[in-house]
């Protein structure tokens, strides 16, 4: 049973920076580069942005060097939380820095425990990734 938690955990969080990365593709880039710059963040930066969400979403979803996909993403929901999400006179602003402290905290013990029974990393001979 824990090993199908664990995949449900891996998928879980995987899924907001797999659908976040893709919604930056066509006409959400022009957008997202804007708010980016308009909050300091070089705009040039988001390709490596959108590859980190597509690439290690789907690394979770696989289990595929799953402790070094959720140590990346770990570390960008904490400083995204950090460069976008400190307006806690708004309510949804503060909402949303917590969601990424929370999803940073997941993907930390994730990190720490590994990807699991069902994953690339344990056919691959264990938890290496």
């Amino acid at each position: 049973m824990n090993n199908a938690i664990t995949l449900l955990a891996r998928i879980l969080l995987a899924h907001i920076f797999l659908i976040s990365g893709l919604g930056k593709l066509g006409s959400g880039y022009i957008g997202t580069q804007g708010y980016m710059e308009a909050m300091g963040v070089p705009g040039m930066l988001l390709p490596l942005v959108i590859a980190l969400e597509i690439g290690g979403g789907l690394a979770l979803i696989a289990g595929f060097l799953t402790r070094w996909a959720a140590l990346a993403l770990a570390a960008f929901s904490i400083v995204s939380a950090l460069f976008f999400h400190t307006n806690f006179g708004d309510q949804t602003q503060t909402i949303m820095f917590m969601k990424n402290l929370a999803m940073g905290g997941g993907l930390l013990m994730l990190y720490v425990h590994g990807a699991g029974a069902f994953s690339v990393d344990a056919k691959r001979g264990g938890q290496r990734g």
